[in-house]
Order: structure tokens, then C-alpha cells, then sequence
């Protein structure tokens, strides 16, 4: 397979999941940033991957007597649960993936087991749930957590033959007193008995047999854990007997005395330090010859190859503590070093971080032990039982700090890559201020002695062990969820840091800047501070030109930096929860957000977590600061009719209104869906209000008939920003929509498209490099979903004569068509950037699939793209035509001169030929 080069991007992130403290620059105000300015080359070599994620199973993956059955129960269950119902279920396996009420629970107290509890409500709601006994008998309780409000989280994974399935399972909630708060976890129904013997060998000394479910049924894999590289640590799925990768995440998210070991230390930046008691805290052994303890191990990692040699490791100093004073480098390096800010190296000297070599590791444990402290204390609680970091549990954080400082030199970051419960997880600490690059803006500085920057890696930890699957892998895998672990991290940080009064924050905007120390007080890790409210104006708040200056609204996500990335876009969760810390209070809030993740679906939307986080006032707090939140949420854009179509969704829309009052009367969506082009009705075709549909019918979701009929009951008035229909072998559309009290009619003239898979069309033959398990394979051409994406990229290649090598792809139409159109969409996709958008294509026509017909050319430029395109049709190439093959010979990597591809590629048009859509409009001939 194809690999992906790239070029590092600074940035402080999330991680295993491996996370990456990302730094994030604004483009300035009245500058046109260059199309693709910002976006690194893609590395699909390390890309993440869910072949669940592009499975399309069809409209659902049950047969219509259960879709039928299951209508009726869905229906009955959003009757009884209310408007604040939480009906999603899985698209693959048609099982929920939240089904809870923000407003209530699932069922009353009880005095009988948690576990009982669970399986008898499992029983009794068999049609709802989608398990049947069976199944539920099969279930196997993994885990029974306690949180410290007394809540029981149950994780139920399911074996088959023995063989753990890996993903998928059961997670129930309960009450200290007997109430089922919610399912999720998206369990498989009617898993096989066995799954047979692996026809391939392990491609890991460690790697074990799991059972992964794909859209052809489950099937036998291997699972992995590999570290092939500094800021990676990939959990690896391979299917037993064909060795493909059908699922890969990167865990990194890109900071003696006879009574104890003492040291010196500040608080949250370079100030006075003060002694601590290594040892009385609890962090190491009276006795300890090197920074290794419960919470942490700490070591100098100078040649950055993430073990830590004898030479490296951090002893006492001569007096038998562990007291090193911090040498600045002010006089040396000058400005903008100040008292303030103080440097710590010299970037002109080599070998100057060596001074504070021995500090810089006793500040990091310092930090390590003390949030491990505040985290797990009350009302937080990520304790042991929780999946916190201690050596008793062999899970200990191992701290590499000056990580490559000596070679090869990484600067202006920090990551954490967390592996699940019981596996140590690795934070690296860098230098600030790169010598080698000209005018880097970052103080000359070291990461590990900003608290802000190793809080903020240390929560990646605790969002990847809390918002975990029934097996407890991390599920923070979508664009909004990566986003919230982003937040989270600053989140945890400056609540931490406020609380403790280290960081002064008052009622004015524009206080708390990320990365304050090593950014020398200006906003070069987040766009603007996290404080910045709605409304708010320069220059405290100046937000992007994509944006708009003030508080940024969940409408902004995507614009922020002028394209959809985790760092910018969870600048939107993290200001939208220090407003829900000033409206409810610090010890509340810290309650609710823990306990929402704990909640949390796997791959949460941001509105997911906003249900979550009412959904734990309910279960802790009765529910009374349910008017607060709504009201803290719908100031951000996510109110009552807030729409994301999934997690992924990179265009959400935002919504600024809270739940209508209990008792509101509803009404009726009815209408009839056609072809645009004929008239004629569309059978099959799904429409669903995002945000508030549960993929039945029975909800706000409806299937059209034979005669293109549906109509949707029970819909509250008001205005919903996302309805979309889907599926029939249409182009999806989506609209906002305004439903009052009574009946609504709402017709939908879609347009068919034969060349997509709703429409019954495959792939039959391609060339190239096949990117599928990247969702951008030659299948993902035919994509007709409502979640984005779709698209076919393949490899660039010069033949012998530098001559760019041709790529095609042919596809076989559901039916014979008298075709009236063929459109193109000639846009760039799988993560790429515009250069990698197609240039020069040919479409050939066939009746037999033997003899073509050249239909028409395309010489596309960036003003085509994003939008369809009609080629001129040739004629005798419309009439019968059963095969469409589909040529790329160039991409428009010329229109982007500034676009380099040696000696390192700096774009995507370097290495890919990309097209994002392909229809083909006409009649059944």
C-alpha cells in the first residue's frame, strides 16, 4: 500500500490513544489564506481507520419484518420517554447506540443486582433493544464501575466461540438505587457460534485473536499493539485470513531525606520554587534512586527513542535530594525572555537544555503527581477502579522529558499516548523554539515546565479511559469527538489552575490563554483565549477571519482556521464549558463533565456530550440545573434543534433555542418524494431529522413508500436546520425545515443518480492504489451516504517517461439507462488538499461492458470545484448503457505553482488523483 509522506504540524492534542499538544495559529485578519494553506501533506500510512465506518450494510441491517416490529416499539418508546428521548441506533447493527431520556431514566429503583437489572430490562424490551434471549444470555460482564457518586458503569462484552469481540458490546448505567439510566455500545445480534481457525500467522510477538464486525459479518481478525514511532502508538485490527487492516487508531494525542525524597518545584510556570515531599506525597519511595514511582516514572528521553537508558534516568543530587535549583537563560538569550517568562536554554548553544536536565525531570513529576491527586479526589474521582495511571496497576505515566533534544530534534510540542486500562501510557515533552527554523515565535523555553501544557496532556489520559467501548478501548475517534478531547484538555487544565489561583481569571473576556508561558502571553497554541464569550469583541477576543472575532458558536466549527481540525474546532467545547463553570460552579461542573464522559456513546457529536452532561445532572444532581445548561448550551449553537449527523459531521448545524415546554403540541410532516428529472415516485428513500431521529421509522425518521409516500408524526414545532433524505438511489439532500402544530407538507424532487450504490451500482473493475479502508476507495465513488465523505483517490504515478500514469474506474449501473446527463464532481477528498482534485478526465459508455463509446472530457480547474459539472455527451453514447468507466490522467497540481513535491512533498497533488463524485442521470431504458 501506498504510504503517505508528511510534514509535522506543532500541535498540542489528544491521545489512545496518542495525543499531540497541536499549536494552532490564526490566519490573519484580511489575509486570503491559499487554498489548502495549512493543511500537511495526508499521511495514510498512519491514518486512522474503521472499516464499520464505510460499511453499507443497505438502509438497515435488518430484514423488514424486523424493521417493521421495531417501528412500533420505537414509536411506543418515544411516546413514553418524552421529547428528550434518546433513541439512536447503530447503523450496522441496528442495536442502540444511545437509548436513555436527558430528563429521566429507563426505569424506576430497584433493589436488585445492577447486572440483573440490565438483563431483565434486556428481556423485556427485547423488540426495542434488538437482542434477542439468546443474545442476551451470551453476554459476559467485563467490568462493574463504581463511580464516586455511587453510579454502577457495566461494560457486557460479547465472546464468540471464545474469541472477544473487539469494538462492539454492551455498556448499561445504573443508579445507586436501582434506575437504569442508559444502554449503549451498539451490541451484534445473532453473533455466529465459531468463527474457525486463522488462516494467517499473527503479525505480532503479542498480537491476540479477536472477532470484528464488518459489513459482511464478523469476522475472525488479529489485534495488535504497535509503536512504530515516536508520536504513534496504533492499536492494529487484521483480518485473520486476508490480512487486511480493518481497523487502526493512533493512541497518541498530538506535558532523599530520612522522611522522604524532597525536591523543588512551582506551581503552574518558572517562579519561586518551593519544596515538596516527593515522597509524602505518595509519588516516590523514601529512598529512591531515580525518578521512578507510583504515579510516574520520569526520565531525560535526550536521543528520543522513547526508552529510557541508564544515563538518561534522574538520580538524587549530592546532598541526597532531589533539590535542583532553575538556572534561567534570560542574560544569554535575551528578549523576549523576562523575569515573567524566563528561558531555560539557549537555542544557539548545543547542549544548553543539559542545565536543567535534573530540574526540569523533578518539575515534571511534581506536575504528574499533582494532577494525578487533584483527578482523583472528589468530586472527579478518575481513581483506580476509574482506569487512572499508577505502577500498582502497571499503568504508571512514563514521562520523557527533553524528548529528542539531543537527536533529532523535535520542538514545539508534546503528545500523550494513552493504551487502554493497565497499559503504561507515554508522554513526550519537547523544547520550545526550533533554531533551525527562522523567526520561530515560541519562547526558548521547556514544556515540562509549563503546567498547563502537561495538564493538558495528562486529561488526554482520562478522556481516553472514561469515553471507552465495553472492552475499554478509547471511542474519541470522530472529528467533534477528537475536538471535545482537545477541549477537555484545556478544559481539566485551567480549571485546575484557576481553581488553585495560579491563573487569575475575572469577569472580563480574554484572560486565559493556552500556552501562555511558552507563547509568551500571546495566542499562539489556541486562536484566541478560553474565556472568550459570545459576543465578545477585539482584540481580548479576535477571533479568525473565518469565524468572526468574539466567543466562537458551535455553527463556527470547520471555519475556524478554514477547515475542519480537533485543536481549532474544540476551542467551541472548551469556552462553551467554562461558561457552564461560571453559570453552575466549580465543584458541579466537575462533576458533570466526568460523569458525562462516563455516559458518553462511542465517537460522541458534540451534541451527544451535551446530552450526556444533562443527562448526569439528572442521575446526581435531580435534574436542577437542567434550566442553566440549556441555557449555557444554546447560547453556543447547540440548543434543542441543533443537528449533527454524526460525530463526523464537519458542518453542523447550530441552533439557539431551548426545548419547547412540556405539553406542546405536536404535529405531522407528510409529503411525497420524486424524481426531479421525471416526475416519477422514489420508493426507499430515508427522511430523518438529524439530531432527533433514531434510524426507524417510529421516530422523526420516515422510509417513502412504493408510491413515494411517508409521513413522520409526533414532531414538535419549530425550526429544524438538518432534514435530510437519503438513499433510493437519490442524491441525498438536505434542508432546514419550519413544522408547525397541525400538518406540514414537504415534497422532496430529488435527483436520481444510477451511478450510485443506493441505485444498485458496483465497482467492476479499477487501477491503482485501492484506498478503501481509508473511505476513499474506488466504492467510495458510489457513496449515496448522508454522513460526508465518499469520494475515490488513488495513487499518482510517472511512468517511465515522466508521463503521469492513467487511473480508471469502471462501474456497472443497477439497470440498463438511456442516459441524459453525466455529471462530475472533480473535488479533492480523503483528507486531501486541492491539488489532488482531478484535471483532465475522459468518461467512456458501454453497453456490454466490452465495446466503449468515448462519451465526453473534462479539463477541470478550481472553480469547479466542490459543485457537479455536466460533460458535453458524444453522440451514440446514451442509449443502453450499462458501464461507465471513468479515466483520470491528470490532477491540478499546475494551477498551485507555490506547491512543491521535492525533496519533500508539500501537498497532496504530489502523490494523489482525487474525485469526490460521479453521476449519471437518465431513465431505465
Amino acid at each position: 500500500m501506498t504510504s503517505r509522506s508528511s510534514r509535522s504540524r506543532t500541535s498540542l492534542c489528544a491521545a489512545t490513544a496518542v495525543t499531540v499538544l497541536a499549536l494552532i495559529t490564526a490566519p490573519q485578519a484580511g489575509a486570503a489564506p491559499a487554498p489548502g494553506a495549512g493543511q500537511a501533506t495526508p499521511d495514510r500510512s498512519g491514518k486512522d481507520i474503521d472499516v464499520r465506518d464505510t460499511a453499507r450494510p443497505g438502509p438497515h441491517a435488518l430484514g423488514a419484518q424486523i424493521q417493521a416490529s421495531r417501528a412500533n416499539s420505537v414509536a411506543k418508546a418515544r411516546a413514553e420517554l418524552g421529547n428528550q428521548a434518546l433513541l439512536d441506533f447503530d447503523e450496522l447493527t441496528g442495536t442502540p447506540r444511545v437509548l436513555a431520556r436527558t430528563d429521566g431514566f429507563l426505569t424506576g429503583p430497584s433493589t436488585k443486582a445492577p447486572r440483573d437489572i440490565v438483563l431483565n430490562y434486556l428481556r423485556e424490551q427485547e423488540a426495542l433493544v434488538g437482542l434477542s434471549a439468546a443474545d442476551t444470555a451470551k453476554l459476559n460482564l467485563r467490568k462493574d464501575y463504581i463511580d464516586v457518586e455511587g453510579t454502577h458503569h457495566l461494560s457486557f462484552t460479547q465472546p464468540v466461540g471464545g474469541t472477544p469481540l473487539f469494538g462492539n458490546g454492551l455498556k448499561a448505567h445504573v443508579t445507586k438505587d436501582g434506575k437504569l439510566i442508559q444502554l449503549d455500545g451498539s451490541p451484534v445480534r445473532g453473533l455466529p457460534a465459531s468463527l474457525g481457525q486463522a488462516a494467517l500467522a499473527a503479525p505480532g510477538p503479542d498480537s491476540k485473536q479477536v472477532a470484528f464486525l464488518t459489513g459482511d459479518g464478523v469476522r475472525l481478525a488479529w489485534y495488535t499493539l504497535a509503536k512504530p514511532a515516536v508520536d504513534k502508538m496504533f492499536q492494529e485490527v487484521t483480518d485473520a485470513a486476508t490480512g487486511k487492516l480493518l481497523y487502526r487508531k493512533n493512541l497518541v494525542s498530538h506535558a532523599n531525606d530520612a522522611d522522604g525524597a524532597k525536591g523543588l518545584a512551582w506551581e503552574a510556570s518558572p517562579g519561586p520554587q518551593k519544596q515538596v515531599n516527593l515522597t509524602q506525597k505518595g509519588w516516590l519511595p523514601a529512598d529512591a534512586k531515580t525518578l521512578d514511582g507510583n504515579v510516574a516514572h520520569v526520565a531525560a528521553d535526550i536521543n528520543g527513542d522513547q526508552k529510557f537508558q541508564p544515563q538518561e534516568e534522574i538520580g538524587p543530587n549530592t546532598d541526597g535530594t532531589y533539590r535542583y535549583k532553575f538556572s534561567d537563560f534570560n542574560a544569554v538569550v535575551g528578549p523576549p525572555c523576562s523575569a515573567a517568562r524566563p528561558c531555560s536554554w539557549d537555542p544557539k548553544t548545543p547542549g544548553s537544555w543539559a542545565k536543567n536536565r535534573e530540574q526540569n525531570a523533578v518539575q515534571a513529576l511534581t506536575y504528574v503527581g499533582t494532577f494525578h491527586d487533584h483527578l482523583a479526589s472528589f468530586p472527579i474521582g478518575f481513581t483506580r477502579a476509574a482506569g487512572n495511571f499508577e505502577k500498582a496497576d502497571g499503568d504508571a505515566v512514563q514521562v520523557h522529558t527533553l524528548l529528542g533534544a539531543k537527536e533529532p530534534g523535535y520542538y514545539d510540542n508534546a503528545f500523550m499516548g494513552t493504551p487502554p486500562d493497565g497499559q503504561q501510557p507515554t508522554m513526550g515533552m519537547f523544547l520550545f523554539h526550533d533554531p533551525r527554523e527562522p523567526g520561530d515565535p515560541f519562547l526558548a523555553a521547556n514544556s515540562a515546565d509549563d503546567a498547563a501544557i502537561i495538564h493538558h496532556e495528562y486529561t488526554h489520559g482520562l478522556s481516553n479511559r472514561l469515553v471507552v467501548d465495553a472492552q475499554g478501548n478509547s471511542t474519541l475517534n470522530s472529528l467533534q469527538s477528537g475536538a471535545m478531547g482537545e477541549a477537555w484538555s484545556d478544559w481539566y487544565a485551567f480549571d485546575y489552575l484557576v481553581g488553585r489561583n495560579v491563573v487569575k481569571d475575572t469577569p472580563a473576556p480574554g484572560e486565559i490563554v493556552v500556552g501562555d508561558y511558552v507563547s509568551d502571553g500571546k495566542n499562539l497554541v489556541r486562536t484566541q483565549p478560553l474565556d472568550c464569550l459570545v459576543g465578545a469583541g477585539a482584540p481580548q477576543c479576535p477571533g479568525t477571519p473565518g469565524a468572526g472575532a468574539g466567543g466562537y458558536t458551535y455553527g463556527d466549527l470547520g471555519r475556524i482556521i478554514g477547515f475542519p481540525e480537533v485543536h481549532a474546532d474544540g476551542e467551541i467545547w472548551a469556552s462553551t464549558l467554562w461558561d457552564v463553570r461560571s453559570a453552575l460552579g466549580v465543584q458541579l461542573t466537575r462533576a458533570l463533565v466526568t460523569r458525562a464522559m462516563e455516559l458518553s456513546p462511542a465517537s460522541p457529536s458534540f451534541l451527544d456530550m451535551r446530552n450526556a452532561i444533562l443527562q448526569a445532572d439528572t442521575v446526581i444532581n435531580g435534574g436542577r440545573a437542567h434550566a442553566k445548561l440549556w441555557k449555557a448550551f444554546a447560547a453556543r449553537g447547540m440548543g434543542y434543534f441543533a443537528a449533527s449527523i454524526t460525530g463526523a459531521d464537519t458542518a453542523p448545524a447550530e441552533d439557539f433555542s431551548t426545548p419547547p415546554p412540556a405539553g406542546t403540541p405536536t404535529g405531522t410532516v407528510t409529503g411525497k418524494v420524486t424524481n426531479r428529472d421525471d416526475g416519477a415516485a422514489l420508493g426507499g428513500v430515508s427522511i430523518r431529522f438529524s439530531g432527533h431521529d433514531s434510524g426507524f421509522a417510529g421516530n422523526l425518521a420516515a422510509v417513502s413508500d412504493a408510491n413515494g409516500a411517508y409521513t413522520i408524526p409526533g414532531v414538535l414545532p419549530g425550526t429544524y436546520p438538518k432534514v435530510y433524505a437519503t438513499g433510493g438511489g437519490a442524491d441525498t439532500e438536505t434542508r432546514a425545515v419550519s413544522v408547525r402544530s397541525g400538518t406540514t407538507t414537504l415534497n422532496w424532487p430529488l435527483r436520481r443518480n444510477w451511478a450510485s450504490d443506493s441505485a444498485g451500482a458496483g465497482v467492476s473493475a479499477f487501477n491503482g492504489v485501492d484506498f478503501t479502508p481509508y473511505g476513499c476507495g474506488p466504492g467510495d465513488l458510489l457513496a449515496s451516504s448522508p454522513f460526508g465523505g465518499g469520494g475515490w483517490s488513488t495513487d499518482k504515478k510517472a511512468g517511465p517517461d515522466g508521463a503521469i500514469e492513467t487511473r480508471f474506474v469502471t462501474i456497472k449501473l443497477g439497470k440498463p439507462v438511456n442516459v441524459n446527463a453525466i455529471e462530475i464532481d472533480p473535488s479533492n477528498t480523503c483528507g486531501d488538499d486541492p491539488p489532488a482534485a482531478a484535471k483532465d478526465v475522459t468518461v467512456e459508455t458501454s453497453a456490454d461492458g466490452t465495446t466503449w463509446v468515448k462519451a465526453g472530457t473534462g479539463d477541470f480547474k478550481p472553480s469547479d470545484l466542490n459543485k457537479l459539472t455536466a460533460l458535453q455527451l458524444a453522440p451514440g453514447s446514451t442509449s443502453g448503457v450499462l458501464f461507465v468507466r471513468l479515466t483520470v490522467s491528470s490532477n491540478q497540481l499546475s494551477f498551485y505553482p507555490g506547491k512543491a513535491c521535492s525533496p519533500q512533498p508539500s501537498t497532496a497533488g504530489c502523490l494523489y488523483l482525487d474525485v469526490t463524485k460521479l453521476a449519471v442521470r437518465g431513465a431505465a431504458a
